[in-house]
Protein backbone atom coordinates (compact mmCIF):
# COMPACT_ATOMS: atom_id res chain seq x y z
CA UNK A 1 0.00 0.00 0.00
CA UNK A 2 1.22 3.50 -0.99
CA UNK A 3 2.13 5.57 2.34
CA UNK A 4 0.72 8.60 0.61
CA UNK A 5 -2.99 9.41 -0.04
CA UNK A 6 -4.01 9.33 -3.39
CA UNK A 7 -3.69 12.75 -4.64
CA UNK A 8 -0.43 12.90 -2.51
CA UNK A 9 1.62 13.43 -6.30
CA UNK A 10 -1.03 16.16 -7.54
CA UNK A 11 -0.42 18.08 -4.52
CA UNK A 12 3.52 17.66 -4.70
CA UNK A 13 3.25 19.51 -8.60
CA UNK A 14 0.98 22.36 -7.28
CA UNK A 15 2.69 25.70 -7.37
CA UNK A 16 3.72 26.44 -3.51
CA UNK A 17 2.65 29.73 -2.53
CA UNK A 18 -0.70 29.11 -4.52
CA UNK A 19 -1.39 26.09 -2.55
CA UNK A 20 -0.50 27.80 0.54
CA UNK A 21 -2.83 30.94 0.11
CA UNK A 22 -5.75 28.03 -0.56
CA UNK A 23 -4.81 26.17 2.51
CA UNK A 24 -4.70 29.07 4.77
CA UNK A 25 -8.16 30.44 3.61
CA UNK A 26 -9.72 27.35 5.48
CA UNK A 27 -7.70 26.92 8.50
CA UNK A 28 -9.51 27.66 11.78
CA UNK A 29 -6.81 27.63 13.81
CA UNK A 30 -3.03 28.94 13.29
CA UNK A 31 -1.21 26.39 10.80
CA UNK A 32 2.35 25.07 11.89
CA UNK A 33 4.84 25.22 9.17
CA UNK A 34 5.37 21.50 9.47
CA UNK A 35 1.79 20.69 9.36
CA UNK A 36 1.65 22.81 5.83
CA UNK A 37 5.07 20.92 4.88
CA UNK A 38 3.36 17.39 5.09
CA UNK A 39 -0.07 18.59 3.77
CA UNK A 40 1.66 20.03 0.71
CA UNK A 41 4.68 17.47 0.87
CA UNK A 42 7.25 20.16 0.39
CA UNK A 43 10.29 20.45 2.74
CA UNK A 44 9.57 22.69 5.82
CA UNK A 45 12.54 25.42 4.90
CA UNK A 46 10.63 25.78 1.42
CA UNK A 47 7.36 26.26 3.45
CA UNK A 48 8.66 28.75 5.35
CA UNK A 49 10.81 30.87 2.97
CA UNK A 50 7.39 30.68 1.06
CA UNK A 51 4.91 32.25 4.13
CA UNK A 52 7.46 34.85 4.72
CA UNK A 53 7.51 36.01 1.00
CA UNK A 54 3.83 35.33 0.95
CA UNK A 55 3.38 37.93 4.29
CA UNK A 56 5.97 40.21 2.85
CA UNK A 57 4.13 40.94 -0.19
CA UNK A 58 0.73 41.76 1.54
CA UNK A 59 2.64 44.37 3.36
CA UNK A 60 4.30 45.80 0.54
CA UNK A 61 0.66 46.04 -1.93
CA UNK A 62 -1.26 46.85 1.26
CA UNK A 63 -3.75 44.54 1.28
CA UNK A 64 -6.44 44.09 4.27
CA UNK A 65 -5.23 41.11 5.39
CA UNK A 66 -1.77 39.86 6.67
CA UNK A 67 -0.30 36.80 6.95
CA UNK A 68 0.76 36.54 10.89
CA UNK A 69 3.00 34.05 12.67
CA UNK A 70 1.05 33.74 16.09
CA UNK A 71 0.89 30.69 18.68
CA UNK A 72 3.74 28.76 16.53
CA UNK A 73 1.28 28.73 13.56
CA UNK A 74 0.69 30.84 10.11
CA UNK A 75 -2.77 32.80 9.53
CA UNK A 76 -4.93 35.25 7.80
CA UNK A 77 -5.69 38.35 9.77
CA UNK A 78 -7.70 41.61 9.09
CA UNK A 79 -5.08 44.38 8.87
CA UNK A 80 -5.83 46.40 12.14
CA UNK A 81 -6.42 50.07 10.19
CA UNK A 82 -9.08 47.96 8.44
CA UNK A 83 -10.72 46.88 11.75
CA UNK A 84 -13.70 49.18 11.90
CA UNK A 85 -14.29 48.13 8.53
CA UNK A 86 -14.63 44.88 9.65
CA UNK A 87 -16.83 45.19 12.92
CA UNK A 88 -19.19 47.57 10.95
CA UNK A 89 -20.12 44.89 8.76
CA UNK A 90 -20.38 42.79 11.63
CA UNK A 91 -22.49 44.59 14.26
CA UNK A 92 -25.07 45.72 10.93
CA UNK A 93 -25.55 41.58 10.74
CA UNK A 94 -26.19 41.05 14.17
CA UNK A 95 -28.44 44.54 14.63
CA UNK A 96 -30.52 44.04 11.52
CA UNK A 97 -34.26 43.85 12.35
CA UNK A 98 -35.62 40.49 11.69
CA UNK A 99 -38.01 39.75 9.02
CA UNK A 100 -41.84 38.94 9.17
CA UNK A 101 -41.21 35.76 8.02
CA UNK A 102 -38.46 35.43 10.81
CA UNK A 103 -40.82 36.69 12.73
CA UNK A 104 -43.42 34.31 12.11
CA UNK A 105 -41.10 31.32 12.33
CA UNK A 106 -40.17 32.30 16.19
CA UNK A 107 -43.54 32.43 17.05
CA UNK A 108 -44.18 29.03 15.52
CA UNK A 109 -41.37 27.74 17.38
CA UNK A 110 -41.86 29.78 20.66
CA UNK A 111 -45.28 28.52 21.18
CA UNK A 112 -44.79 24.56 19.60
CA UNK A 113 -41.05 23.89 20.65
CA UNK A 114 -39.40 21.92 21.24
CA UNK A 115 -40.95 21.90 17.15
CA UNK A 116 -38.50 20.25 13.99
CA UNK A 117 -37.98 22.42 11.12
CA UNK A 118 -40.49 20.20 8.97
CA UNK A 119 -43.26 20.94 11.34
CA UNK A 120 -42.56 24.47 11.52
CA UNK A 121 -42.38 24.56 7.99
CA UNK A 122 -46.13 22.61 8.11
CA UNK A 123 -47.14 24.86 9.69
CA UNK A 124 -46.07 27.79 8.18
CA UNK A 125 -46.94 26.43 4.52
CA UNK A 126 -43.54 27.34 2.91
CA UNK A 127 -39.99 25.94 3.45
CA UNK A 128 -38.44 27.68 6.74
CA UNK A 129 -34.74 26.21 6.49
CA UNK A 130 -33.11 29.45 5.73
CA UNK A 131 -35.28 31.65 8.19
CA UNK A 132 -34.21 28.71 10.94
CA UNK A 133 -31.04 28.74 10.41
CA UNK A 134 -30.81 33.01 10.87
CA UNK A 135 -32.59 31.98 14.10
CA UNK A 136 -29.97 29.80 14.98
CA UNK A 137 -27.38 32.23 14.01
CA UNK A 138 -28.73 35.13 16.21
CA UNK A 139 -29.05 32.85 19.12
CA UNK A 140 -32.80 32.67 19.33
CA UNK A 141 -33.28 29.36 19.16
CA UNK A 142 -30.70 25.82 19.73
CA UNK A 143 -31.42 22.42 19.14
CA UNK A 144 -33.09 20.52 22.07
CA UNK A 145 -32.78 16.71 21.30
CA UNK A 146 -34.27 14.95 18.32
CA UNK A 147 -37.34 13.29 17.88
CA UNK A 148 -37.89 9.62 18.76
CA UNK A 149 -40.19 8.80 15.56
CA UNK A 150 -37.94 10.35 13.33
CA UNK A 151 -34.86 11.44 14.59
CA UNK A 152 -35.41 14.81 13.03
CA UNK A 153 -33.62 17.73 15.00
CA UNK A 154 -36.18 19.66 17.54
CA UNK A 155 -35.61 23.53 18.43
CA UNK A 156 -36.58 25.36 21.34
CA UNK A 157 -35.92 29.22 22.23
CA UNK A 158 -32.97 30.03 24.34
CA UNK A 159 -32.69 32.30 27.33
CA UNK A 160 -31.92 35.24 24.91
CA UNK A 161 -34.80 34.92 23.45
CA UNK A 162 -36.78 35.26 26.66
CA UNK A 163 -33.78 38.28 27.48
CA UNK A 164 -34.83 39.93 24.11
CA UNK A 165 -38.40 39.38 24.62
CA UNK A 166 -38.65 40.56 28.26
CA UNK A 167 -39.75 37.69 29.59
CA UNK A 168 -39.00 35.95 32.78
CA UNK A 169 -40.16 32.85 31.51
CA UNK A 170 -42.31 30.54 28.54
CA UNK A 171 -45.33 31.18 30.78
CA UNK A 172 -45.40 34.80 29.86
CA UNK A 173 -46.27 34.38 26.44
CA UNK A 174 -49.39 35.76 25.15
CA UNK A 175 -52.00 33.37 24.54
CA UNK A 176 -51.96 33.37 20.68
CA UNK A 177 -51.11 29.42 20.89
CA UNK A 178 -55.11 28.55 20.29
CA UNK A 179 -54.44 30.46 16.97
CA UNK A 180 -51.70 28.29 15.96
CA UNK A 181 -52.59 25.99 13.35
CA UNK A 182 -51.60 22.10 13.89
CA UNK A 183 -49.02 20.68 11.18
CA UNK A 184 -50.84 17.49 10.89
CA UNK A 185 -54.13 19.59 9.62
CA UNK A 186 -51.91 20.88 6.84
CA UNK A 187 -53.00 18.99 3.72
CA UNK A 188 -54.51 20.66 0.95
CA UNK A 189 -53.63 24.27 2.01
CA UNK A 190 -49.96 25.93 0.43
CA UNK A 191 -50.28 28.56 3.26
CA UNK A 192 -51.47 29.13 6.64
CA UNK A 193 -52.03 32.17 8.84
CA UNK A 194 -49.81 32.46 11.61
CA UNK A 195 -50.74 35.54 13.95
CA UNK A 196 -47.75 37.80 14.01
CA UNK A 197 -44.97 37.58 17.01
CA UNK A 198 -43.44 41.71 16.41
CA UNK A 199 -41.85 42.55 19.53
CA UNK A 200 -42.07 46.22 18.15
CA UNK A 201 -46.34 46.16 18.13
CA UNK A 202 -47.72 47.96 20.81
CA UNK A 203 -49.17 45.03 22.42
CA UNK A 204 -46.23 42.62 22.33
CA UNK A 205 -44.19 42.20 25.46
CA UNK A 206 -40.54 43.02 25.54
CA UNK A 207 -38.58 46.16 24.93
CA UNK A 208 -38.61 47.71 20.95
CA UNK A 209 -35.22 46.11 19.90
CA UNK A 210 -36.53 42.69 21.21
CA UNK A 211 -36.17 41.97 17.27
CA UNK A 212 -32.22 42.95 16.99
Amino acid sequence: MSEHPAGADTVAGLELRPALEAVLMVVDEPATEEHLAKILQRPRRAVADALRELADEYTVQRRGFELRLVAGGWRFYTRPEYAAAVEGFVLDGQQARLTQAALETLAVVAYRQPVSRSRVSAVRGVNCDGVMRTLLQRGLVEEAGAEPETGAILYRTTNYFLERMGLRGLDELPELAPFLPEADAIEAETREGVPSFDPDAPDAPGDEDAAD
